[in-house]
């Protein structure tokens, strides 16, 4: 095949966390527990039989966590991060022409996932009355990441009704749902998706999983080569209805250090917390300030990518860590 027959790569999207640059400091890009990781999980990534092939249906897992949300084993589907996931809801449910609408900016991945497949992507601020034409799928993320808003439980099933009317889905985002109590929404047109490592402090372990109804799922495990989980993932997700008892010991916490960090950022200029571990700040451009502040050894998240170039991201990273964020900002934004 001539090479200008084959489509143009599509870029990786910006996200929190590492890159190939070196650093050494903290990160306030990434949203997770700062108090992680849960003990429990860990040693059940630990202890995974390594030295053989898990079962490739995962029957065992799936019943675990079906139990666990009332549902059947056929309405779970595993995955390695829910990025991975995301990417099969779009090859699976939105053909190339029709349209993704995301309330609020969408999550990088999914948007990258809709440029790869040749989709449109509508921004709405608002829950639409009617669905626009040709809409497949429709994301929320609940809270939204990085504004924190989320959806009351009626407005997800309006929603999630206009996609039944529309034959499209409703993708709920529940990466940071543990910080917020947020429960799942049960609806045959909603595909839940579950991502526990951040709540849990283990994002490196890159657990998650979908509730959907079996036909949704069945398209979704489809996608997925054989033995796509490895034995440490599928230890985890297996041991998570379990390990509960760690979030209720350190979430607190989180939203303690979190309420306290976003009243001392607001010395800088306008903060947006909902009550999440993360929040914006309004500093001009942002861009600029995150350069500077990574010879201090503080990383922070540029929100260009959501259409937000005037503010950073951060999470909380535990009182004394947050305490260094502050004294940098000082000498950035004050010299």
């Amino acid at each position: 095949m001539p090479d200008d027959a084959l489509p143009g790569l599509v870029p990786r999207i910006a996200h929190g966390g590492p890159s190939s640059a070196a650093f050494v400091g903290l990160d306030f890009s990434v949203n997770c527990n700062p108090y992680g990781p849960n003990p429990a999980l860990l040693a059940a990534v630990r202890g995974a039989d390594h030295a053989h092939y898990p079962d490739p249906s995962y029957l065992g897992v799936r019943r675990r966590l079906a139990d666990w949300h009332g549902v059947s084993p056929d309405e779970v589907v595993l995955s390695v991060g829910a990025s991975d996931l995301l990417h099969r809801v779009v090859r699976a449910f939105l053909p190339a022409g029709d349209v993704l609408l995301s309330l609020h900016a969408p999550f990088g991945e999914l948007a990258r996932a809709a440029q790869l497949q040749r989709a449109k992507i509508h921004v709405m601020d608002e829950v639409p009355a009617a669905l626009p034409p040709r809409t497949r799928l429709v994301y929320v993320g609940q809270p939204h990441n990085p504004t924190g808003r989320r959806l009351c439980a009626q407005e997800l099933d309006i929603l999630a009704n206009a996609c039944a009317a529309a034959h499209a889905l409703l993708v709920l985002d529940l990466a940071y749902a543990p910080f917020l109590s947020l429960p799942v929404h049960h609806h045959p047109f909603t595909i839940n998706v579950l991502s526990p490592g951040k709540a849990h402090g283990l994002v490196g372990a890159r657990p998650a999983y979908a509730l959907a109804r079996a036909e949704v799922t069945a398209r979704l495990d489809n996608l997925a080569p054989a033995w796509h989980l490895p034995a440490g993932t599928a230890a985890l997700l297996a041991a998570l209805p379990a390990a509960q008892d760690f979030l209720s010991e350190t979430l607190p916490r989180v939203q303690n250090d979190a309420a306290a960090l976003a009243h001392a950022l607001r010395e800088f200029g306008p903060v947006e917390r909902r009550g999440t571990p993360f929040l914006t700040l309004e500093v001009g451009d942002a861009a600029a300030v995150a350069r500077k502040l990574l010879p201090l050894g503080i990383r922070v998240r540029d929100c260009a990518s959501y259409g937000l170039p005037g503010r950073v991201r951060v999470s909380t990273q535990a009182n004394k860590n947050d305490r260094r964020l502050i004294g940098a900002l000082q000498e950035v934004l004050y010299g």
